[in-house]
């Protein structure tokens, strides 16, 4: 919890995670390049599979699986404490049957994209929400920085029934787990919160009673179906091929007398929030996600009490009930500062909320701005400025094997590279709105080109050009060029690019700018050449100028990387003998003391590595495997009966253009016909198409086809159709629109 706002995004994702039984699955694929279709734990039956591969197949989208883990439910976190094998073994198991329906349907399966402990979760939100929480600090802002475990549910119940131990030993190995990561990844949190902390737990009480008692939270009875693992009930209408809608597994009658919050009564509140606070959600997919998906469509009663389990906070008036888990979970953000349902909140509550940022995983983010938002209201609670739901970083191109060495794990990096060179990789390579990859080529690459050359080695050779020069002692003789300007300009400049980064939340790209220092100054040296002046005892005070210049530069760009990797900077600024600074000292160049001494014997910040030497090290960790070779299906041919040849003149009278469908409506009482509204040019043509049985209106709006402009005009159905949209037709009669391969402009010729 910061105190700042930032806006604005980037779209450039053109991948979809889908097969989990969202109604938004078709629509997606007019939308994308490639998918990742649930085949796991989270995912739905084999029938929703094939549905996706088919409709990946029918749009020339690339086909992706995305396999998960039993225990996914808990962040990903979880499965870390599951052997390799065991998750190897399950990925290998659900990518197979994927790649079984995918071959059936005469395609190709081309990437992996797993749940769980295979992304880097571990290693990417401590490092993240640190670097957020160490900059605004530097801003001079007042910073509390707060994370956690939630830790109750019925979930967990089943977990450590399983294990053998009760419900508080499972959570506490499992919250020790993680606080382990945070602490290993050096973060500088100010409370790290259990759900199962006992003053949470009793406010948790005094808010369910609260809610209660204005009406908000009614006592009823649910009937319908249950879905364990999502510990959420659906009608059969919600249903998708009769699975979860949210994970699609498979579902159980129940009915269970509950608590239901009146989501519908700040909906039309919540809704016009989100229009008049664009920053609130971020990024903006995001938010358009809520909106279209949730919001909009209308929001039904939340059940808000579970009488089927008891691992929960108990609802104090009616015992046999225990609190939802979310919202448990969710109220920690003010409960962890010191609110009080009675209204005697303490200091830290009143001074630090509402939060300026809750910085959360993509996948949760409907939690966070749809239920979180309405609890607070309900509170008369201000909502917190911004949410920010942050894309994951993936190993490998999202082909990701035991075989190929490539399975990264937070620890494991750590090891071989250390702490602050991985919180650099993970804030480096994620970008702002769109999932990262990582590899080790990748991360030796970078250990080598950008921490051990371009900051280590501007650093080692610097300290030692100062101690063979002048026995280690720097001092500014004033003896300047131009060249010298330019140094300081372009440092000088630097910061406010990167408060402007930060404050939008780029992460990767204020990194970024931070390293253009260093290599500023590494081009310095270039240009000044201290090695040539050391040779000429009347430059020695233009010698000991440059070496100024280079330790101020490096203190003003150390200053700037503490947020990102805080041990680093320690040590350049220990070495050099130099004082940590604030931003406001970065607006000027020359605050390092003339005379001061460097170390005599600098340390190695980064050291090269050799990439054959760590896939070696990778592949003893994690043996490789022969994979089997992947054949390619033999593509199928359609054949049908020749027509009469015509002449080119023939040809030649016909005219193809392509056209853009803006509008797409169903003939009524007719079982084929769509009726579109295709622009061509500068005009708008009504085109009626027998492809009803193929594709939805939604899905043509925003299409690209290609239209024969000069037919006669026809009636279809009662309706005037003025061109004909072409479409490619198989042999088993499954129809597809044909559209150009490149996105061109409405009304160019087709010849």
């Amino acid at each position: 919890m910061n105190n700042w706002r930032g806006d604005s995004m980037v779209k450039i994702d053109l991948n979809a995670d889908l097969g989990e039984g969202s109604n938004a699955d078709a629509a997606l694929m007019t939308l994308v390049s490639s998918v990742n279709i649930a085949c796991g734990f989270h995912a739905g039956d084999a029938q929703t599979m094939l549905v996706s591969v088919r409709n990946a197949i029918k749009h020339g989208v690339a086909i992706g699986a995305h396999p998960g883990f039993p225990d996914r439910e808990n962040f990903g976190r979880t499965a870390m404490v599951l052997p390799p094998e065991t998750v190897y073994a399950q990925t290998l198991y659900q990518t197979g049957a994927l790649d079984a329906i995918v071959r059936a349907q005469h395609g190709v399966l081309r990437h992996v994209k797993p749940h769980g402990m295979l992304y880097n979760m571990a290693a990417q939100d401590p490092a993240l929400a640190d670097a957020i929480a160490r900059f605004r600090r530097l801003q001079g802002y007042d910073v509390f920085f707060q994370t956690g475990t939630d830790e109750h549910g019925q979930k967990i119940e089943l977990k450590a029934e399983e294990a053998g131990v009760t419900p508080k030993e499972f959570v506490d190995n499992v919250s020790g787990q993680i606080k382990n990561i945070w602490d290993l990844m050096n973060t500088s949190y100010d409370k790290f919160i259990r759900t199962t902390d006992e003053d949470h737990e009793k406010q948790v009480q005094k808010i369910f009673k609260k809610m209660y008692a204005k009406g908000d939270i009614y006592k009823g009875e649910y009937e319908g179906m249950y879905c364990t693992p999502c510990e959420s009930f659906f009608t059969e209408s919600q249903l998708v091929d009769g699975k979860c809608p949210d994970c699609g597994r498979p579902c159980v009658p129940a009915k269970e007398e509950a608590y239901f919050f009146k989501m519908s009564k700040y909906a039309d509140r919540l809704i016009e929030h989100i229009k008049t606070h664009p920053e609130f959600i971020q990024p903006e997919s995001r938010k358009n996600e809520m909106m279209n998906n949730f919001l909009l469509p209308g929001l039904q009663d939340l059940c808000v009490s579970r009488t089927s389990f008891k691992w929960g906070i108990p609802v104090d008036f009616d015992p046999k009930h225990v609190v939802y888990v979310w919202l448990d979970a969710l109220t920690n953000y003010i409960t962890g500062i010191g609110y009080d349902c009675d209204g005697d909140n303490k200091d830290l509550f009143n001074k630090m909320w509402p939060a300026d940022l809750h910085l959360i995983g993509k996948d949760i983010i409907r939690f966070h701005t749809i239920y979180w938002p309405i609890f607070l209201m309900s509170l008369d609670l201000p909502l917190p400025k911004q949410v920010f739901g942050h894309p994951w970083l993936l190993q490998g191109d999202g082909k990701m094997s035991k075989s190929k060495g490539n399975v990264i794990y937070a620890d494991e990096l750590v090891d071989f590279f250390g702490v602050d060179a991985v919180r650099y990789f993970v804030l480096h390579e994620m970008p702002f709105d769109n999932d990262g990859v990582i590899t080790w080529e990748l991360m030796v690459e970078r250990m080598n080109s950008e921490l051990a050359n371009t900051l280590g080695n501007l650093v080692n050779r610097t300290i030692s050009m100062s101690n063979k020069y002048f026995g280690g002692v720097v001092e500014n003789k004033g003896v300047t060029e131009p060249v010298d300007d330019d140094l300081k300009n372009f440092i000088l400049s630097v910061p406010a690019k990167v408060d402007a980064k930060m404050e939008k939340l780029r992460v990767a790209d204020a990194i970024t700018e931070v390293f253009t220092i260093f290599k500023r100054c590494n081009k310095y040296i270039d240009e000044t050449m201290p090695w040539a002046l050391a040779k000429d005892e009347s430059k020695q005070d233009r010698l000991a100028t440059v070496l100024y210049n280079l330790v101020e530069g490096i203190c003003m760009g150390t200053t700037l990387l503490e947020s990102f990797m805080p041990e680093t900077t320690k040590r350049i600024l220990s070495q050099l003998n130099a004082s940590e600074r604030t931003l406001e000292d970065l607006k000027t160049f020359g605050l390092y003391p003339s005379g001061n001494k460097v170390t005599d014997k600098p340390e190695i910040l980064f050291a090269r590595m050799d990439i054959k030497e760590v896939m070696e090290k990778v592949n003893e960790l994690h043996p490789p495997k022969e994979e089997p070779k992947e054949e390619k299906p033999e593509e199928k041919v359609v054949d049908i009966e020749a027509k009469p040849e015509i002449t080119f003149d023939d040809f030649a009278k016909l005219q193809f253009q392509v056209g853009e469908v803006i509008a797409c409506e169903a003939v009524k009482k007719s079982k084929k016909l769509l009726c579109s509204q295709v622009k061509i040019g500068s005009q708008v043509r009504q085109i009626v198409s027998g492809i009803k049985a193929y594709y939805t209106p939604e899905e043509m709006v925003g299409k690209k086809v290609m239209v024969v402009t000069n037919l006669k005009p026809a009636k279809l159905a009662g309706i005037l159709s003025e061109g004909m949209i072409l479409c490619a037709e198989d042999a088993d009669g499954n129809v597809c629109v044909v559209s150009p391969e490149k996105n061109m402009p409405a009304g160019s010729e087709i010849c």
